[in-house]
């Protein structure tokens, strides 16, 4: 399936302002980027780096005045459903050491404070992706996805003691309660096509059966629409699609839109 995104995001800096941009997508074997640009308006010297996570950043300093970054992508994604292992539990000594990291408790991930409530949640469920699967669902049941209600990230706890939010916010709890029962677990941003109201988005992979699965416990299916990930990390402290260093910067427009295309680009 092709697609094309773009991003375009607006600012107002009262000076000159350091900011890291994370919205480059880069290619793997569930998607592959055929075609993108990337323009600054005014154009200024980016320095582009890999954080720890693998995600490509760009560095570099907004003038004052009005700032805009203006982003669009062609991909082709691999839209075959997952294949759910029966079980796919991977003990802790037998995980591959980039997994590690993805099982222990973050800044907006409390997985310790959830030990209890994640073995009630998967009681009687077999090891593995059963588990990962009635934790979404138990998610998607019992924690209203309310669109625009978070303009900033709030944590696993807090999501289930307000018993809504963001799809964010939905992702740390999931990332939580994985974590919590010893599954690796980490937060991806980027696009999903159809999503209503349009915008950047967030779920969560879980480590099962030796590979990284998805799941969205904002969506009623998983193949509710066609992902372009850009970002990996172990929370939303992670995946920023921008941040920005001194006085906060006025934030005056987003726009984010995801088309299917008919066939392959020209």
């Amino acid at each position: 399936m092709w697609i094309r995104t773009t991003c375009n995001l607006e600012f107002r800096l009262e000076v000159p302002t350091p900011l890291i941009l994370m919205l480059r997508a880069r290619s793997s074997a569930r998607q592959w980027i055929a075609r993108e640009s990337y323009s600054l308006i005014p154009n200024v010297p980016v320095q582009e780096y890999t954080d720890i996570f693998g995600n490509l950043c760009q560095r570099l300093i907004a003038p004052a005045g009005e700032f805009q970054v203006r982003t669009s992508a062609v991909a082709i994604l691999n839209v075959s459903p997952d294949q759910a292992p029966v079980g796919g539990f991977v003990d802790i000594p037998d995980l591959p050491d980039t997994a590690m990291m993805y099982l222990l408790p973050s800044r907006y991930c409390e997985s310790d404070r959830f030990g209890n409530m994640a073995r009630e949640i998967v009681a009687g469920l077999p090891l593995g992706y059963p588990q990962v699967a009635g934790i979404s669902d138990w998610i998607r049941s019992s924690i209203r996805y309310a669109p625009g209600t978070s303009a900033f990230p709030i944590s696993a706890v807090e999501v289930n003691l307000q018993g809504q939010g963001v799809c964010r916010d939905l992702s740390h709890l999931g990332i939580a309660l994985c974590r919590a029962l010893s599954i690796p677990a980490r937060m991806v941003v980027g696009y999903l096509h159809e999503l209503d109201p349009m915008d950047m988005h967030s779920w969560f992979e879980a480590y099962i059966g030796n590979r990284w699965h998805t799941f969205d416990p904002s969506c009623s299916s998983l193949h509710d629409g066609a992902r372009l990930a850009v970002a990996y990390g172990r929370d939303a402290a992670d995946v920023a699609i921008y941040t920005q260093f001194g006085p906060p910067a006025r934030f005056s427009d987003m726009e984010v839109t995801v088309q299917q295309l008919e066939n392959a680009p020209d």
